[in-house]
């Protein structure tokens, strides 16, 4: 099986363990990972602003890169959701049917990391180990688009010594939103305020998420506050790269 990591544009350039900590689990469990060196952004952030067309080259580069490929794998819920609804409206749009056939075989093919653990390797102890008080975010889009269910909380509960606390109305966005954050930064600071205090009342030691946006927003909060609560991506805690 040919598994090819997309690791997404906003881990590539802000949270890089995110993708090292992925490989490393992966490889760990057996599985030959390939990184197709075309990959770029997903396109998301310019389908969310109105502009499909301008995603388009992205989507095209996608198929392009991942042709080869038997399973994508990806640590964002956000990005998977993309692809798999997203791709294929921009593909209609463009009026292009070979375009549409790419679509059409490359979006089923690609998995979140939990997705891919669970149901594809048929995992939920990974071996790792962790001895701390974690709070789980269940992102927005992970939850409501590419719709992951309960397996990271499964996979969380089979790491050694680790304590999953639950806070109170989890399932609330953290205010970041991608271009959400920019364009209604009130809003999405008030977001993020209920989200901070939801997650210092249950006195996590650390914050996951599967999405490295949503952690980096939260993490910033959390900094900017004084709040000892550190933000760790999902891959990081499973592979045991936590720094």
């Amino acid at each position: 099986m040919r598994v090819g990591l997309f690791v997404t544009c906003l881990a590539d350039l802000v949270a890089p363990q995110v993708g090292v900590a992925t490989v490393t689990l992966l490889e760990r469990l057996g599985v030959r990972v390939v990184f197709p060196s075309g990959q770029g952004c997903c396109g998301q952030m310019h389908v969310n602003s109105g502009f499909p067309k301008m995603a388009e080259p992205m989507v095209r580069s996608f198929v392009s890169a991942f042709a080869d490929c038997d399973v994508i794998v990806s640590p964002s819920g956000s990005c998977v959701g993309s692809i798999r609804h997203q791709h294929s409206l921009v593909a209609r749009q463009s009026g292009d049917a070979t375009l549409q056939r790419e679509v059409a075989h490359t979006a089923p093919r690609v998995r979140e990391l939990s997705e891919f653990l669970v149901d594809d390797l048929g995992v939920l102890d990974v071996g790792a180990v962790f001895p701390h008080r974690v709070a789980y975010h269940p992102s927005c889009h992970s939850l409501r688009v590419a719709r992951v269910g309960d397996r990271p909380y499964r996979l969380l509960s089979h790491v050694a010594g680790l304590e999953l606390v639950e806070q109170r109305d989890a399932q609330g966005c953290c205010g970041f939103g991608g271009t959400f954050s920019i364009k209604n930064s009130d809003v999405s600071t008030a977001m993020l305020e209920d989200k901070m205090d939801a997650l210092s009342a249950c006195d996590p030691e650390f914050v996951t998420s599967l999405d490295a946006s949503c952690l980096m927003h939260i993490e910033g909060g959390l900094s900017r506050g004084g709040r000892p609560i550190r933000s760790v991506h999902l891959a990081e805690i499973l592979a045991g790269t936590v720094g």
